[in-house]
């Protein structure tokens, strides 16, 4: 149990009787001070600010597990006049807050939190250890170095000893270079949501069957009437480590009278324009461009174009699981490489833009405006500017006690 705060100290006193010497795990009797019952024999931590997980003083009780005996603590605790409950994720609020960490790095213990692959937990690592605030210091630094030979330029420009912006035009092709790189990588919403793999083709294919067959449950309705699957149907799973969130579709076809159908077929356009891979299940002259190629049904079918196919017999579902990782692996974030989300990508857009200005800029003074709105935008990523309307959705996600 964490208390975290100016009264903290005081809290231990009343509890304890003493405060423990500071990172010490030292064991206590701890008693409720409204009548001095007996409470739990506790080990007790000790940690003065600013050198603390939340920049505060913050003590911590670490007690026997029983309800009971948390419930009385609690109880105890809730009657001391300074002290009140903490709300979702606000020890890390706290810690942003005071500087202890930045908020990509809140992130990605949001991010480690939820965590249910080995990818998303090194990804998670590398954003709460400041693997991305320790990249926007470098660029920051290159920024700053910029603005520098920019402003020298301006204003000691008939000084012999200051360039005519060659070596800040050569620092500024490397940003950009830098910030496109980045902004082509892979996302780290397809660690998070999965890779979005797509079963499509005419009616009566095999798809709902071969879907039910690799996420291994009925997931959707088989049958032999054409068009019985009417709208998307979608199930996370994770083959090999790598997540994917599979989805069935409506069977395609050129004509139908069903007006219901008519939206499914409209549903499954989007969900191919929307696709990370496609499975094709149907003649090879209508398979939407990268799309692998299946033959189904195998069990019944004479040789057709395509991986052949069968979730009766599971004839080449195993091939056909090693096809989709193999494709798979290439669309998510490297094994340590670092995963940028949707508002990272959007404040480097950003941030890119505004160089590219700066760098087709004939005029100094413009120049060095796009640069200083570049370095200003991209303190937004750390959490040192422009964040507040974000932050209570962030830290809301934490559990109690985060």
């Amino acid at each position: 149990m964490r208390i975290s705060g100016p009264a903290a100290g005081a809290a231990l006193m009343q509890l304890a009787g003493r405060i423990p010497d500071a990172r010490r795990a030292t064991l206590a009797r701890l008693v409720d001070p409204l009548d001095d019952v007996p409470l739990d024999q506790a080990l007790l931590l000790w940690f003065p600010g600013p050198d603390s997980v939340t920049g505060e003083d913050v003590a911590e009780l670490h007690l026997h597990g029983g309800r009971a005996v948390v419930a009385a603590v609690l109880a105890a605790l809730g009657r001391i006049a300074e002290l009140r409950a903490a709300t979702a994720g606000e020890f890390t609020r706290r810690a942003f807050e005071n500087g202890r960490i930045d908020l990509a790095e809140a992130e990605g213990l949001a991010d480690l939190l939820a965590a249910e692959t080995e990818g998303q937990r090194q990804s998670a690592i590398m954003l709460a250890e400041g693997a991305l605030g320790r990249q926007v210091a470098s660029w920051q630094s290159a920024l700053l170095r910029v603005s520098a030979l920019v402003e020298a330029t301006l204003d000691f420009s008939d000084e012999g000893d200051v360039g005519e912006g060659v070596a800040h035009r050569a620092i500024l092709v490397e940003l950009v270079d830098a910030f496109q790189l980045a902004l082509a990588s892979p996302p780290a919403e397809r660690l998070k949501d999965g890779v979005r793999v797509v079963l499509a083709g005419p009616p009566n294919s095999g798809k709902s069957s071969l879907f039910n067959s690799l996420i291994d449950r009925d997931g959707a309705i088989v049958s032999e009437i054409a068009g019985t699957t009417r709208d998307r149907i979608e199930a996370p799973i994770v083959i090999a480590g790598v997540p994917l969130l599979l989805i069935d579709t409506a069977g395609l076809r050129a004509e139908t009278d069903d007006a219901i159908e008519a939206i499914g077929i409209a549903r499954t356009g989007e969900a191919i324009a929307a696709a990370d891979i496609i499975l094709w299940l149907g003649d090879a002259d209508g398979a939407p461009a990268n799309a692998l190629l299946l033959a189904g049904k195998a069990d019944l079918s004479a040789q057709r174009d395509g991986l052949p196919v069968s979730a009766v017999t599971g004839q080449g579902v195993e091939a056909l699981k090693q096809a989709i990782i193999v494709r798979a692996k290439l669309l998510l974030p490297k094994p340590g490489a670092l995963a940028l989300n949707a508002r990272h990508r959007a404040i480097l857009g950003d941030v890119f833009a505004e160089l590219i200005a700066a760098r087709e800029s004939a005029d100094g003074l413009i120049t060095a405006e796009h640069l200083r709105l570049a370095r200003t935008k991209l303190d937004a990523i750390t959490g040192k500017s422009g964040v507040e309307d974000m932050l209570d959705t962030l830290f809301g996600a934490f559990c109690i006690g985060k």
